[in-house]
């Protein structure tokens, strides 16, 4: 056999490695934020952190999103590196599908496991989760280092001087970021309700099924990305208003439903307005603003959070209402700027 004829053989062979290796750390990943996320502050209040230090300490990880993530994405940038799945000509969703379907199995074995373990061990869950996604993201291969490249900084300036940009930054920032409530406190309002682990995670979960659905369903969508945003924003007023009012389990795992459009229809809302706004060879500068943005917004949301927590309990949620109700306002305000994208939201727009 020639060795040309070896090249297609050899490209998907190291096409396939690359997904294993890719979905293997998506799950891993999202396995531990699957524990993570539902019973790190649980495991912060049984040690005894009081609710006004639990939201400065989960808003630590969101200060990073501004310090040091755009230095990431900037050198990313320069050396091209974010290009394995495009690649490969792999699809995106099924490898995130991994990480979704690792997050609902991580969730309900943990919440499984407080009905026997006690709360303040369960860091030791976290920290072995941590440390199997360390140890597979060290299985990941580098791809070949491409040749040096100049980085457009010019085009990544003007980003920040574009007002349709700055509305999408913003609107995302504050509609995703009127989450943090929930993320910090949702499950010790739940424990201390007398909710079981396992139904705690069983409404986290309710939560991300919505999310996958709605990503499974997002092709489908015809109307333009900024009305989705829009949409999403009006249904985190209506979310966090019904949270607010300490509603039974029962209507409460349907409010959960709604994580589908508070978070999901954000999500790819924004991703359409970014792909037709935001010009391809600052791509992913404009990411890395966009998530410092929303690091800046989530990390002093989480901060206030805590301190209205700590005095007005269910009350916060009024505060994350009135946020998501600003997002939605920036981007109805603004949605002129983007009539002229595709009204397809599975193709970005």
């Amino acid at each position: 056999m020639s060795s040309e004829s070896q090249i297609p053989i050899a490209a998907k062979v190291a096409s396939r490695r690359f997904a294993r290796s890719l979905a293997a750390f998506y799950a891993t990943l999202f396995g531990m934020t699957g524990v993570h996320l539902p019973f790190f502050t649980v495991w912060l209040k049984a040690i005894g952190i009081d609710a006004t230090w639990i939201g400065i300490i989960t808003a630590v990880p969101a200060v990073t999103r501004f310090t040091l993530l755009p230095l990431v994405t900037a050198a990313a940038e320069r050396r091209q590196m974010l290009r394995g799945v495009t690649r490969y000509g792999l699809s995106y969703g099924p490898l995130r599908l991994w990480g979704s379907t690792a997050f609902v199995a991580c969730a309900l074995a943990s919440g499984l496991l407080l009905g026997y373990v006690a709360e303040v061990h369960l860091i030791w869950i976290i920290t072995a989760m941590t440390v199997v996604t360390a140890m597979v993201a060290l299985t990941l291969r580098p791809l070949d280092r491409p040749a040096a490249v100049t980085a457009p900084t010019a085009g990544a300036r003007k980003l920040l001087r574009d007002p349709g940009f700055l509305a999408i930054i913003v609107s995302s920032a504050l509609i995703q970021s009127s989450h943090s409530a929930y993320y910090v406190f949702a499950s010790i309002a739940w424990r201390q309700a007398g909710f079981s682990g396992l139904t705690i995670a069983g409404l986290w979960v309710i939560g991300v099924l919505a999310e996958i659905v709605l990503f499974a369903l997002s092709p489908r969508f015809t109307l333009p990305s900024a009305t989705l945003v829009v949409i999403a924003g009006a249904s985190a007023v209506a979310r966090w208003t019904i949270t607010a009012q300490d509603p039974p389990l029962a209507i409460l795992a349907v409010v959960q439903l709604a994580h589908g459009l508070t978070f999901g229809l954000t999500q790819v809302g924004i991703m359409g307005l970014m792909v037709h706004h935001v010009p391809s060879h600052v791509m992913a500068r404009g990411q890395g603003y966009l998530t410092a943005c929303g690091g800046i917004v989530a990390s002093t949301a989480s901060i206030l959070s805590g301190m209205v927590y700590a005095r007005y309990g269910l009350g916060v949620y009024d505060m994350m209402a009135a946020m998501g109700a600003a997002g939605g306002l920036v981007m109805w305000l603004s949605r002129r700027r983007f009539a002229h994208h595709p009204q397809s939201a599975a193709s970005g727009g």
